[in-house]
């Protein structure tokens, strides 16, 4: 599990040091550079793999851009004329990666160049370092950290962490490839970063429940999620009620509508309701054996009922922290039901508020949740209400 993130001159992140829990979610205006922060951890998971250029980036969900608009430019500060950016994370047991990329801004590269790459066990333990001396014979355009991985034993907790970062990804639904009517241009298992497989990865999901106890009783847990139905399975298309001009895949996601008559009451998810088909993506990235350790959705309220909503995120804190499998997320929210929903008593449960100083520099801190209740007007005021009425900061000078 990563425990801290840097971030140094990337986009709006001018200086970024950031303490991580389990599920952290990050609420702001829009612009405010929730998304840069996830992308940030994207280009470093880039960086983990070997490479940095658009086909490595789009495949974690960080959008392609240029150095001109990847590089911190504002103007009286000195990141401005600083050529590269710098990541790094740090694992709970100390393991730690960091890079510094560098592309010019005129007539750029396909590909970031590696300038410096440490891998150390502690700080105290470097398994590789690689500075602007040292890195002349090697192909600038090769991670070196990447290629030293090959040689670490299982277990080893630098392993880990590299394949914690390579495997982190920022998922953003849709609903229409979630339904099935269009292919995911970042396909993978379980699930693709636009919700492609949701069927089959559904029925994966149910059939490692029947194998694990503490699982099906999560099941369960989603099952109640979606109330108007009593019970969700992967079934073949075949057979299934389906216009003819809509796209048939092998596999569709079919709901029991607990409310219509018996021999009518299948829907698959071409016409289920699509908060539906977001609570069943979010239980497979949660609960999925095969689901990666470290993941990101952007929006993760899109589509969704306030109150679902809240439920919704009250659930996903118990999903990931099972202990047989726990993962950590990184989420972005816009409905204020979300802050409702999370046990923030839990010390592994982070909300972090976004804004852009006046500078217009990113500035991300973690709300803490006794001082926060020390700003109620009155205890019947809920830390959404607390939100929506500017006491948190996170919101738009609107």
């Amino acid at each position: 599990m990563l425990k801290k993130v840097t971030v140094e001159r990337f986009k709006s992140l001018v200086s970024l040091d950031l303490a991580l829990g389990r599920m952290n979610v990050f609420v702001g205006a829009n612009g405010s550079g929730k998304s840069n922060l996830l992308e940030a951890l994207g280009v470093l998971g880039a960086a983990a793999f070997g490479r940095v250029d658009d086909e490595t980036l789009q495949r974690r969900g960080v959008r392609p851009g240029v150095p001109r608009l990847y590089k911190s430019a504002f103007p009286q500060t000195k990141a401005k004329n600083v050529p590269h950016i710098f990541f790094g994370a740090e694992a709970g047991g100390g393991a730690s990666f960091d890079v510094t990329l560098w592309n010019p801004i005129e007539n750029p590269s396909p590909a970031w160049r590696f300038k410096t790459e440490n891998l150390r066990r502690s700080p105290s333990d470097a398994v590789l370092t690689r500075t602007t001396t040292s890195a002349g014979a090697h192909n600038a355009e090769q991670g070196m950290a990447a290629l030293k991985t090959v040689e670490l034993a299982p277990g080893d907790a630098v392993l880990e962490l590299m394949d914690t970062l390579r495997s982190y990804s920022i998922y953003c639904p849709n609903t229409p490839t979630l339904r099935g009517l269009v292919s995911d241009q970042q396909s993978r298992e379980p699930i693709g970063l636009a919700g492609g497989r949701l069927a089959e990865s559904v029925g994966e999901l149910l059939r490692s429940g029947q194998e694990d106890e503490s699982l099906s009783t999560a099941i369960d847990g989603v099952r109640n999620l979606i109330d108007w139905a009593s019970g969700f399975s992967a079934e073949s298309s075949i057979g299934v009620p389906l216009s003819p001009s809509a796209a048939r895949s092998r596999l569709v996601v079919q709901f029991v509508d607990r409310f219509m008559a018996p021999g009518r009451n299948k829907l698959t998810g071409y016409d289920a309701s699509e908060g539906a088909l977001y609570v069943l993506f979010c239980a497979v990235l949660a609960l999925h054996p095969r689901a990666p350790r470290c993941v990101a959705i952007d929006n993760i309220d899109q589509a969704l009922n306030p109150l679902l909503a809240m439920r919704l995120i009250s659930e996903v804190c118990v999903w990931t922290g099972r202990t047989k499998n726990e993962r950590q997320w990184l989420v972005t929210a816009h409905n204020p039901a979300v802050l409702d929903g999370l046990p923030l008593n839990d010390p592994s449960v982070c909300l972090f508020a976004v804004d852009r100083n006046s500078a217009g520099h990113t500035e991300v801190s973690r709300i803490d949740l006794e001082k926060a209740l020390q700003l109620r007007p009155s205890k019947e005021w809920t830390l959404s209400r607390m939100w929506m009425n500017g006491m948190l900061g996170a919101v738009p000078n609107v």
